[in-house]
């Protein structure tokens, strides 16, 4: 046991030795580990142990000496983590995120300069959504404001499509209905992690897209109903698309619960929420379905609140980036919709931002 910070850790011996960050256990150039677990006696324990106001010193049976700075086991113990938070966000509706006034950024700017992608991802990353103005209306321009975030990921429609009302695929995203609040591929095994919309034409009427931020509302019922948020963090779902629409003939299925929390320190990470591709529930026992769709309800509630709702009108120049956890819709009646869309990982976003934070 070590109290350092107001924080009382406790470590096995074993994770001391396996953690050493002395250059014959850790590659610094590499940022990799040296050591072989394997060869660590379970049984080890160090024969002096030392404490300043510091470091913490531990010489090894074979004389191997492992230091660790009392700052760096607050952050990597397992006490500190769950007092840590992965992913900071600002949750909104649409009062909160009207107030914040968060800047569009021209498309130059984000192109040509480190200071206009970091104010981008900055905020991108903060409230999950953000946009890109004055980006000429074609797919490949499209293909190069995405690629200067992250790697465009391959999916079953391509790297790279458009999509309008054509049912050119089996999906309700190309017909004219209105699609209410969603997250897509939710029956990927990995959901996607950013998507990138581009509307390169419209005419007529509607097209409207409605955001929404899954981790607001779904703070709402932690507080409100904390067991039922437990019960859609930890229930496993089917999630399919099934389409038989000209040459493309798909059957994919994706499972995990409704909310995905990292288990040390409940954080939410990724919703799958998404009636339309929702397979039949046969993976729910009998005694708690019911209190499944009790619960299913309430975050449906949360999310359908008008005080939640932020409507965007995508028009020709204007690209928008979302995080799948947060949720979209679309209003229908539109003639003629004609957007650009892709995927990317939302790995890469947060690790550009971390360089370009790290070399400033």
């Amino acid at each position: 046991e070590l109290r350092y910070a107001n924080t009382l850790m406790r470590f096995d011996f074993v994770w001391l030795r396996d953690h050493c960050r002395s250059a014959s256990c850790y590659n610094t150039k590499t940022n990799q580990r040296s050591l072989d677990t394997a060869s660590v006696d379970l049984g080890i324990k160090p024969k002096a142990v030392r404490v300043d106001e510091t470091t913490l010193f531990l010489t090894w049976p074979d004389g191997h000496v492992t230091r660790y700075g009392l700052e760096w086991l607050v952050k990597n113990s397992y006490e500190g983590q769950k007092q840590q938070v992965m992913h900071p966000r600002i949750l909104w509706n649409a009062e909160i995120y009207r107030q914040a006034q968060v800047p569009s950024v021209d498309c130059r700017s984000f192109l040509e300069t480190d200071e206009g992608l970091k104010e981008f991802l900055q905020n991108f990353l903060l409230y999950g959504i953000a946009f890109v103005e004055n980006v000429t209306p074609t797919k490949e321009d499209t293909q190069i404001l995405a690629e200067r975030v992250s790697l465009i990921r391959e999916t079953i429609y391509g790297r790279m499509w458009y999509f309008t009302s054509d049912f050119s695929r089996g999906d309700t995203a190309y017909t004219k209905l209105a699609l209410d609040r969603h997250t897509d591929t939710t029956y990927f095994q990995e959901p996607c992690g950013i998507q990138v919309f581009h509307c390169l034409k419209h005419e007529g009427t509607g097209g409207r897209t409605l955001l929404v931020d899954g981790f607001y509302a779904a703070e709402q019922v932690l507080r409100q109903a904390p067991d039922q948020f437990e019960l859609l963090s930890k229930v496993p779902l089917k999630h399919e698309y099934v389409e038989n629409v000209g040459d493309c003939h798909n059957h994919m299925i994706g499972v995990g619960p409704v909310l995905n929390v990292y288990p040390w320190n409940n954080e939410l990470y990724l919703i799958r929420y998404n009636n339309y591709d929702r397979a039949v529930i046969n993976t729910v026992p009998y005694d708690v379905v019911h209190r499944w769709y009790a619960a299913h309800r309430t975050l449906t509630a949360e999310l359908r609140r008008p005080e939640n709702e932020l409507w965007v009108k995508l028009k020709p120049g204007k690209v928008g980036l979302w995080k799948l956890m947060y949720f979209w819709s679309r209003e229908g009646g539109r003639v003629f919709l004609w957007m650009c869309r892709l995927v990317v990982t939302k790995e890469d976003a947060s690790g550009k931002l971390h360089m370009l934070q790290y070399s400033s």
